[in-house]
């Protein structure tokens, strides 16, 4: 029988700290890329907190949750409506989802507990990281969204929809059904606007406009997470 192999221990010592290593280096990617992006050094801070906490994380200008108007640490849950007034931001968590709302929005979030099954916006731009645990929906007037394990961003309009499948999996209707596509994508790599009406193409390819990286990094942080891998060792470009 040979001896306890050395070289083995050697090697995995390497592997693990090639890991730690690597965790560094995206580590440090994701703080370089919110710096440069020009967050404010508040935003930083509770991108890296990662405490998971719930409710609203920052409200700037006017936020209402179901009506009455909503300030940092207020709760958001399943069931509750978010609307945003022009030039308004809000980024809040809701169970293992993290969203960034701009302003002039309005949004439905379905479910229970604290899980987010269905999030319906009505109108307006929302940037979303969904956590594991089954598909979830997204709803605008002129699309329906089935997504797993997903960062995504979206812009509502009365005729179109923009979607960008930032990394994950979704599966994209018209709200009739006529027109669909199913699709994967690591970084950015098919946007797409969805449109309502009589059309000969429905669902036609776009570019990334409206949504960073930083900003994905930074609401995976507020979960706990960092987005998956292929995502982190893409050039970080938007």
């Amino acid at each position: 029988m040979r001896p306890p192999p050395r070289i083995c221990r050697r090697r995995s010592g390497r592997y693990t700290a090639h890991l730690m290593d690597r965790t560094h280096r995206n580590r440090r990617r994701a703080l370089l890329a919110l710096v440069g992006a020009g967050l404010a050094l508040p935003a930083l801070r509770l991108a890296l907190a990662q405490d998971n906490a719930q409710g609203i994380r920052r409200a700037r200008g006017s936020v209402m949750v179901n009506g009455s108007r909503a300030t940092t640490g207020d709760p958001v849950r399943p069931g509750d409506r978010v609307t945003t007034g022009r030039g308004a931001l809000a980024m809040f968590v809701v169970g293992q989802d993290a969203f960034l709302m701009r302003g002039s929005s309005n949004a439905e979030f379905e479910g229970s507990d604290l899980l987010v099954n269905v999030v319906r916006l009505v109108t307006g731009k929302l940037l979303g990281v969904y956590g594991a645990g089954g598909e979830r929906h997204i709803e605008t007037p002129t699309a329906t969204v089935g997504i797993r394990g997903t960062g995504a961003y979206v812009e509502a309009q009365r005729a179109r929809t923009y979607f960008c499948l930032c990394y994950g999996t979704a599966d994209v209707a018209t709200t009739d059904g006529q027109a669909t596509e199913s699709y994967s994508t690591t970084h950015h790599d098919s946007p797409r606007y969805i449109y309502g009406g009589d059309r000969l193409r429905r669902i036609v390819p776009a570019s990334v406009s409206n949504h960073t990286d930083a900003e994905l990094i930074m609401l995976e942080g507020l979960v706990g997470r960092s987005p998956p891998q292929g995502f982190m060792d893409a050039p970080q470009k938007y």
